[in-house]
């Protein structure tokens, strides 16, 4: 009876340290998609980072190249999702973003965010596409000669713990990619910053740009072919809370004026 006591009580004591996160199911590793169809993804909890209920919504994008962001190619799926209306998505996929050839050179990656502020980013397992007409940029193409076996990259998690605050020495969601700024960035993916949030009211003095005036040169020949694919833009992390209003509506009037106005009504 020991025996079998001393396993369930070490598992009662290292559940608490049990990682959650999100666990793609489909694709399924090593699986062949179809070009110009729709793609279905479906997730569960699992993995490594914040439980599904702490995630507030999320950016699902299908990822071409190598682990590194240098030697990556993404197309939105959806932009505007939400866990709160399920565990699955589906995205149309064109026959021109990419090349068929080599295996597994596509997997999926989900940036959400905490109901409490930080970010998941999670990346499903490599897949295949067939009917692919386009054909990958130089970078991702180096990227891929390096990639073998159906794992993707691992997630980064920044998610902050409601019960517990920030996680000690984790990225500042607003830092990073999104914090450099643009025109110094490289690679085929730029990151811009998250949008501000309107305040309640007007207390500036003194009306000025949050950002220099950046210079126009006008083209007077054919100018190069644009080496960035995607820009992608921070998720907000702020939540908003709403509530009811109990207070019973007021009665309508009875005095002369409503009388006045009853007139009207016919």
């Amino acid at each position: 009876m020991a025996r079998i006591i001393l396993p369930l009580v070490v598992l009662a004591a290292l559940a608490p340290y049990v990682s959650a996160g999100v666990e793609f199911t489909k694709p399924k590793a090593g699986a062949k998609l179809t070009a110009g169809t729709a793609i279905e993804v479906e997730w569960k909890e699992g993995g490594d980072g914040a439980k599904l209920t702490n995630l507030l919504t999320y950016e699902l994008f299908l990822v071409a190249g190598g682990n590194d962001a240098a030697g990556q190619i993404q197309f939105p799926i959806t932009t505007k999702g939400s866990f709160g209306v399920g565990s699955t998505a589906t995205g149309m996929i064109g026959v021109a973003v990419g090349e068929s050839k080599p295996d597994n050179a596509y997997f999926l990656k989900m940036i959400a965010v905490g109901k409490t502020g930080g970010q998941l980013i999670t990346y499903s397992d490599r897949f295949s596409y067939s009917g692919m007409t386009g054909t990958f940029p130089a970078p991702v193409k180096a990227a891929l000669k390096d990639i073998s076996g159906t794992a993707g990259p691992k997630a980064v998690d920044t998610v902050v713990d409601p019960a517990k605050g920030a996680k000690p020495g984790a990225a500042d969601p607003a830092a990073g990619d999104f914090d450099v700024e643009y025109t110094m960035q490289t690679g085929l993916t730029r990151y811009a910053p998250m949008q501000p949030v309107p305040p309640t009211k007007v207390t500036a003095k003194n009306v000025k740009p949050l950002f220099p005036t950046s210079s126009v040169s006008i083209a007077t020949t054919f100018l190069p072919i644009p080496s960035i694919v995607i820009t992608v833009t921070q998720s907000q992390t702020y939540s908003v809370s709403s509530m009811a209003n109990t207070v019973a509506a007021a009665p309508h009037p009875t005095d002369d004026m409503q009388k006045f106005l009853n007139r009207w009504k016919d």
